[in-house]
């Protein structure tokens, strides 16, 4: 199907955030998804990635996460962020992601939900937030704080154990975590999963086999097609079992 992608900003209380939408161009309602990217942000191969959902009959909707600091992409990457490009990058991307505070994350997740649920192609039922990296954090915090919006969350090679138990008290959403294998070994994989087990969600959580980290990002050299197909074949089923289809 015919996919459109749009230029957008959303007002925040920090000002105008850049982002882009990607939908079927058909003129119906969809159901939404927030794409948090990873910590190299808006790119081509995100765009890539939102078109792909959104060909599965979803309105994605991928903000700057780093939008105080300027426009997408707020720190010049290489065509194809390599092993040996990755130091310099993540000098000038590490004090980004460390001013960017829970306190903002939370901030820029009610404004983006506010303009995720407003837009008229996106139909009025629950939304799902699925993200990557230090954006599958910044998912698993929206879907915690907006229990009532969100009704299935995914983070894919996130440190999602940061926030703990806390966190997983707050979730009502089905949630699935996909663990790149160089970042989990089984022993913590088992205590998160306890974690959730006593927080009573309903969840899919595992590690990827002979995956690294970032691994959906076909952009890097953590790149792994099985990790990526693997990540569609997990994503794509949760959206369709949890009630975000309201038209």
């Amino acid at each position: 199907m015919p996919i459109k992608t749009l230029p957008l900003h959303i007002p925040t209380a920090d000002g105008q955030a850049d982002a882009f939408a990607a939908f079927p161009d058909r003129g119906a309602r969809h159901p939404g998804v927030l794409m948090y990217a990873d910590g190299f942000g808006i790119r081509p191969v995100l765009r890539e990635m939102a078109r792909e959902l959104a060909g599965h009959g979803y309105y994605v909707l991928v903000p700057n996460l780093f939008h105080r600091h300027g426009p997408a992409p707020v720190v010049e990457l290489p065509a194809h962020i390599g092993e040996e490009d990755r130091p310099a990058v993540l000098a000038r991307l590490m004090p980004l992601i460390e001013a960017h505070t829970v306190e903002r994350v939370l901030s820029d997740a009610d404004a983006y939900l506010r303009f995720l649920t407003s837009q008229p192609q996106v139909g009025t039922g629950p939304v799902a937030v699925t993200g990557y990296c230090v954006g599958g954090l910044y998912a698993m915090r929206t879907a915690a704080a907006h229990p009532d919006q969100v009704a299935a969350v995914a983070a894919f090679h996130g440190p999602v154990g940061v926030d703990g138990p806390h966190l997983f008290s707050k979730l009502t959403a089905r949630v699935h975590l996909g663990h790149a294998e160089g970042d989990m070994t089984p022993e913590r994989l088992g205590e998160l999963n306890q974690a959730l087990d006593a927080a009573g969600i309903a969840y899919t959580s595992e590690i990827y086999p002979g995956t690294v980290h970032g691994f959906t990002m076909s952009d890097t050299d953590a790149f792994s097609a099985s990790g990526l197909k693997r990540h569609w074949d997990r994503l794509l089923p949760l959206l369709e079992s949890t009630p975000t289809r309201g038209r």
